[in-house]
């Protein structure tokens, strides 16, 4: 093969590769107009009941609920809804999507992923990302943020682990803004939790990769009992 011909096509994958990595980071990020930055997913009640007051705390908090929560739940959803969604499997999607529904442990975190889900669908509807058809789809259900995160990412042709990694990534930016602002804490602070985090984030995908129908799970029950709290909370910053 002449040399010329082989340096076009190698030049062609990293332009796929380098297209498909700026596309997840572009999901990753907190200014993607979705809302992510308004929630704390119940770390403000953490602090309001001094159950996280320190930056020891809030790191300690933020990698048990990677671990515990997220691990098991909404990246073990995504891990099967991008495969769905690129082989256009209707049923499984709405499937993954209502399970995403029903395991809201509260009504804070169910309305969050449910708005989270609409906004990237009006994102969605005004890019080129998913085709109209996978839109449709994607709208005929109470689409969930997972659900929709999954349609956005399937598009990239990035690699399904490549694909978690930025969803956990973006959530770890959300909620180390939201330690920042809660407990508080100086944004050196916030620099080494999500520095903790990333490191624990590898992990936690190759575990949620792992995980079959029957294990996965969302069952963390004091997060749940705050953040039912948070919902009648006097004084707050954030919607969850």
């Amino acid at each position: 093969m002449p040399a010329a011909v082989m340096r076009m096509g190698m030049t062609t994958i990293t332009t796929m590769h380098d297209t498909s990595l700026l596309q997840l980071m572009w999901l990753a990020s907190p200014a993607l107009p979705i809302g992510g930055f308004s929630y704390s997913e119940g770390l403000e009640a953490a602090v309001e009941s001094a159950r996280v007051t320190t930056e020891l705390e809030a790191a300690a908090w933020l990698l048990d609920q990677l671990e515990l929560s997220l691990a098991r739940g909404d990246l073990a959803v995504l891990a099967q809804a991008i495969p769905a969604w690129r082989a256009t499997d209707a049923s499984r999607i709405a499937a993954l999507n209502t399970w995403v529904l029903q395991t809201r442990e509260s009504s804070e975190l169910r309305a969050q992923t449910e708005q989270m889900g609409r906004s990237l669908l009006e994102w969605l509807r005004n890019h080129t990302t998913a085709t109209p058809s996978q839109i449709g789809l994607l709208a005929e259900l109470q689409p969930t943020y997972p659900l929709a995160f999954a349609l956005a990412a399937s598009a990239t042709g990035a690699p399904v682990r490549e694909c978690l990694l930025a969803y956990a990534f973006g959530w770890a930016e959300n909620m180390v803004q939201a330690a920042i602002k809660s407990v508080p804490l100086g944004q050196s602070a916030g620099q080494r939790i999500l520095s903790a985090l990333s490191a624990a984030i590898p992990a936690a995908i190759d575990h949620a990769l792992l995980l079959p129908d029957h294990a996965r799970q969302a069952f963390s029950p004091m997060l749940a009992i705050l953040s039912a709290q948070h919902e009648v909370q006097y004084s707050r910053l954030f919607r969850s």
